[in-house]
């Protein structure tokens, strides 16, 4: 079930999408010198399964409202301006790497950007839940969607993504990311987060052909919002199939893989590329064969089984469980060397969370992880 293209992308209109925020500096690309700099970066280095000094650490949503900057910034604008502003949406990508002493700086978005321009009236509700106004569940919402030119309508992104670049030179590599096609499948569908998923399931399995073109558009657009990523100087992308854990492995075989192997193969910039699921222990080898330099665990894996189970020839990402940041310090440093041992020292492994920052987690204790991470892991 390939892919194809999205018939209405040749003579897609200009999106009416408007940047927010300050025009770019004429000097704001990524400097031709630092990209050899930002390769020999641990983080960049462990991606590629290359030796590296210590266990590089990030933490998914590790600029969040645990931040009481993130928190002052929120009180004083919307959720999609944050993201929308590049100079707002830099100041929060490198205030926490600032604050944190991480090896990356993710670039504060969030997966759902793709779809603004689509025109199915992407808003957040008053606990940050994302809502779709106009969910596509017929032939006819997805002919009403809107086309998508992505430099036009999320450069925004890529902007950020410069002015990051930019403000940490060669001492931190940015990290960009997306939604994988299945996950922005189903918010569209379901029109807001589920747990049952009844309607995506319900119309791959009912409106076939439907099913195909949507999920097709969303791999090219998905393939296009990262390329752009990877053009405006991340050093790393993320894939976020957040929803996959919903299907059994024949489902995601059939439905998911295609598409989001599509994604991974229309790559151009030769960044590694994190493959990462939440409730996917059944999936594992499935996710590797659809693509991914890294694969991402959540907690509910041992992270050495699943490694073996991967195989020696791909890096894995994660994996402590992000209530164990609520513990003590002490906790803390015990789970995480649990994570270290369990890793045994190979070449490819990124410490992460199994999943992002709970908003109630002390910040002194998400530095104490970072801080234990590098040193257990010295070399």
């Amino acid at each position: 079930m390939p892919a194809a293209v999205h018939p209405r992308r040749a003579g897609a209109r200009r999106s009416g999408i408007a940047m927010i925020g300050k025009a770019a500096p004429k000097d704001s690309s990524p400097k031709p010198g630092d990209k050899g700099a930002l390769d020999r970066h641990p983080l960049v280095k462990a991606c590629r399964r290359e030796p590296v000094s210590y266990t590089p650490v990030w933490l998914m949503r590790q600029a969040g409202r645990y931040m009481p900057e993130y928190r002052e910034l929120r009180a004083r604008a919307g959720f999609l301006e944050m993201c929308s502003r590049p100079e707002l949406a830099a100041e929060i990508t490198t205030g926490a790497v600032r604050r944190l002493g991480v090896d990356g700086a993710i670039v504060f978005a969030d997966i759902l950007l793709p779809l603004l321009p689509l025109g199915v009236g992407l808003a957040y509700d008053a606990q940050g839940g994302p809502v779709i106004e106009r969910p596509v569940r017929s032939a006819a919402d997805f002919d009403r969607l809107g086309p998508v030119v992505v430099e036009e309508a999320l450069g925004f992104v890529a902007e950020a993504i410069r002015l990051s670049r930019r403000a940490l030179g060669a001492a931190t590599p940015v990290i960009g990311f997306a939604g994988a096609p299945f996950t922005l499948a189903s918010y569209l569908i379901e029109g807001r987060g589920s747990q049952g998923f009844r309607l995506t399931k319900t119309l791959a399995y009912s409106q076939e052909e439907l099913w195909q073109r949507l999920m097709a558009m969303l791999a090219e657009t998905t393939a296009d919002y990262l390329n752009m990523q990877a053009a405006a100087g991340a050093s790393v992308l993320q894939l976020f199939d957040s929803w996959a854990g919903a299907l059994s492995p024949e489902d995601y075989r059939r439905l998911a893989m295609p598409y989001t192997a599509a994604v991974i193969r229309r790559l151009r910039f030769g960044v590694p590329v994190i493959h990462f699921a939440t409730g996917a222990a059944g999936l594992l080898e499935l996710m590797r064969e659809a693509g991914g330099d890294v694969i991402g665990l959540d907690w509910r894996v041992d992270l050495a089984e699943a490694w073996q189970r991967l195989g020696s020839g791909v890096a894995v990402q994660g994996n402590l469980d992000p209530v164990v940041l609520l513990a003590d310090l002490p906790e803390i440093r015990r789970q995480a060397a649990l994570i270290l041992r369990k890793a045994a020292g190979r070449w490819g492994h990124v410490f992460n969370l199994g999943h992002g920052v709970l908003p109630e987690t002390p910040v002194d204790h998400v530095r104490a992880l970072v801080d234990a991470v590098h040193e257990m892991s010295a070399r």
